[in-house]
């Protein structure tokens, strides 16, 4: 018997062996129960505390043991429901009584592996290092005086261009009874004019409805109220059907994935679209997980995800990792820019997103040569990412401002720069500086950017972080029901509080980049590739970007 007990006691894990140590303070606890009720690990369940004391009272205070039983919170040491730290339990307690601390001194990595699967998470790396992005400083300051650069008074827009540029001498220009104008027969591609910050893709499926919601009518409003022209990608997975023929789908670019999810109902939707989409985006890649294609974990495919992918329910929808009808790059040119455009009049930019890697320059040079491409966006290792694999999501990817970098670099060396917009994306955002991450990007050579984990951080308080905190967007317990589909989880968002803060983000970034570009002199276009305007105090970094050295 002693010898089981011993081994029972040896297959167990300790507290100190997982990554967040629940402290709970008994004297302030009322056993109400509601921390217990929202965990979503079940990482913390009501048990029974026995004491025993050693009392001495009364007339004659002999010694005396007393055995007390009570009620407490314990944690539970299972690694299937181990404490991810989101700090729902704290939320909810009326009296502060309970709070996860992270423990620095974990071994979950040695653990985390169960039944032989590897290990699966949303959210971002965990990575605590200084980005290059935050390294970054602005130091080239125009000294002019002219009110239009006065960044106190913001009288400029930040606008930047969405499609193709065509060169001054490819202008489909005609002369005709002495009057300039333009060749009706000649192909002249769509461009839009958007704001330089996007909302990239978060899928109408990852996200759940409530906040997908709020993303949306935040968009609109700002499109419609405050002038200010943000584009949201759908992802992958289609969109609602309503906004597919409504005014407002304008405002979203279409996001074409390799598993084709939700496209049926949006072809079909085309002869009845109000106004064209923004943009369709062709994902060939994903920065947090490349070489991988998507994956939407059955957890989260309900009803109502499942009529708009026209799937089973409670299915695994996993993308393959190509696009399977296209062997190379070059076909996917060839085919794919080609049929997009060609559904939509060539009324629409189109244009692919690929993960950030050392082959990336070959695919821009591929798509340089293509009339049809509108852009390229480009996803760096930092992006955010809803089902991966923890290895994929924490070893493998390109730093997104030396890959950006080079791409542009290479678009200059064949006289491209200013008519094929590059976008970046992967860690916008990461600490907070969404402004400053953008405008650095922008000085590298972006046109725009690209930001989802930011504005899930910003809008709906989302609980993820670097130390591998929460991090549950691939099993649908999201504790804040924004990446769930679970109604009783999802119905803790209220849409319109997302929507008012997808307001004050944007408002706030508009702002803050009026505030950077303005003293640098400019005060009509974007600063695309202004790199002499950027600065770092390490001197390797420097060197790879080819900008300036200060220390």
């Amino acid at each position: 018997m002693e010898s089981k007990i011993r081994l029972d006691v040896n297959g167990q894990l300790t507290l100190k062996e997982l990554p967040y140590i629940i402290k709970w303070e008994s004297d302030k606890c009322t056993r109400c129960g509601q921390c217990t009720t929202v965990c979503p690990q079940k990482a913390i369940e009501p048990a029974v505390m026995i004491q025993r004391l050693v009392s001495s009272e009364g007339p004659l205070p002999l010694p005396q043991t007393v055995r007390q039983v009570g009620q407490r919170i314990r944690q539970v040491t299972d690694i299937e429901r181990y404490c991810v730290g989101c700090g729902i339990c704290s939320q909810v307690c009326p009296n502060d009584a309970i709070f996860p601390e992270y423990n620095p001194v974990n071994k979950f990595a040695f653990h985390k592996n169960q039944g032989g699967d590897p290990y699966k998470r949303g959210g971002r790396r965990n990575s605590t290092e200084t980005s290059t992005l935050d390294k970054l400083k602005f130091t080239r300051i125009s000294m002019l005086t002219d009110p239009a650069l006065d960044a106190g008074r913001h009288e400029f827009h930040i606008r930047t261009l969405l499609g193709r540029n065509l060169a001054p001498e490819a202008m489909p220009l005609i002369i005709k009874d002495d009057e300039l104008g333009l060749d009706e027969m000649a192909y002249i591609p769509p461009v839009r004019e958007i704001f330089p910050i996007r909302i990239g893709g978060m899928s109408f499926g990852a996200l759940s409805p409530h906040m997908w919601e709020g993303l949306a009518m935040g968009v609109a409003y700002l499109n419609e109220v405050e002038n200010i022209p943000v584009v949201m990608c759908t992802g992958e997975g289609g969109m609602p059907p309503r906004l597919l023929k409504s005014r407002f789908l304008k405002y979203f670019i279409l996001q074409i994935a390799s598993g084709y999810f939700g496209w049926d109902e949006i072809i079909h939707a085309i002869p009845d679209m109000q106004e064209d989409p923004a943009a369709i985006e062709i994902k060939y890649g994903q920065g947090a997980k490349p070489g991988d294609g998507g994956l939407l974990m059955a957890f989260k495919v309900l009803d109502l995800i499942a009529k708009v992918r026209g799937v089973p329910m409670r299915v695994d929808l996993a993308s393959p990792p190509t696009h399977q009808t296209k062997y190379s790059i070059e076909e996917a040119v060839a085919k794919m820019l080609t049929s997009m455009s060609m559904a939509f009049g060539f009324r629409v930019p189109v244009y692919p997103k690929i993960s950030g890697s050392q082959t990336a320059t070959a695919v821009l040079n591929n798509l340089a040569r293509n009339p049809f491409a509108a852009a390229l966006t480009i996803d760096g290792e930092d992006g955010g990412t809803g089902a991966a694999y923890n290895v994929s999501v924490d070893k493998m990817g390109h730093p997104i401002a030396s890959n950006l970098r080079e791409c542009y670099l290479n678009l200059v060396k064949i006289g491209k720069q200013n008519e094929l917009p590059l976008f970046a994306a992967g860690g916008v955002g990461k600490t907070g500086s969404l402004a400053a991450n953008a405008a650095a990007l922008i000085m590298l050579g972006a046109s725009g950017v690209d930001c989802g984990k930011y504005i899930m951080q910003a809008a709906a308080g989302c609980l993820g972080d670097e130390y591998n905190r929460c991090n549950l967007c691939n099993i649908g317990r999201c504790p804040k029901g924004i990446t769930t589909q679970d109604t009783r989880l999802y119905r803790r968002l209220d849409p319109d509080k997302v929507a008012e803060r997808v307001v004050d983000v944007f408002k706030a970034a508009d702002s803050e980049l009026k505030k950077i570009f303005a003293p640098m002199g400019r005060s009509t276009q974007l600063p695309i590739g202004m790199s002499d305007g950027l600065s770092i105090s390490d001197k390797a970094i420097a060197d790879q970007l080819q900008i300036n050295f200060a220390s």
